[in-house]
């Protein structure tokens, strides 16, 4: 499986980062397979279990935050099954933007 969880940000200021988590299939079109990912996050964010729909953006969820946490992902598929993918966030002042690996 090429599927891979990964996230860009965007530093704020003040201790804040717009950020936003993200399948990348690295070209293999595997994300074609994908129906939808449900992510959960840190237990501090409203509504920490969140459903992404649209494979736009690599099923693309966009918030803000203050710190790093260990995001996890269901990935659902057409087919009925499912897998779960954990990505550490990352955030950074320096540089103000940028993508994870």
């Amino acid at each position: 499986m090429s599927l891979k969880l990964r996230n860009n940000w965007k530093y704020n200021g003040n201790d804040s980062w717009s950020w936003a988590a993200f399948l990348d299939d690295q070209g293999s079109g595997e994300m074609d397979k994908v129906d939808h990912v449900e992510y959960i996050l840190h237990p501090t964010f409203r509504d920490p279990i969140r459903r992404v729909d649209t494979k736009e953006d690599g099923f693309k969820l966009a918030t803000t935050g203050w710190g790093t946490f260990d995001l996890k992902a269901f990935v659902h598929f057409k087919d009925g099954s499912k897998k779960k993918l954990t990505h550490e966030i990352e955030l950074q002042e320096e540089p103000g933007a940028g993508i994870s690996q």
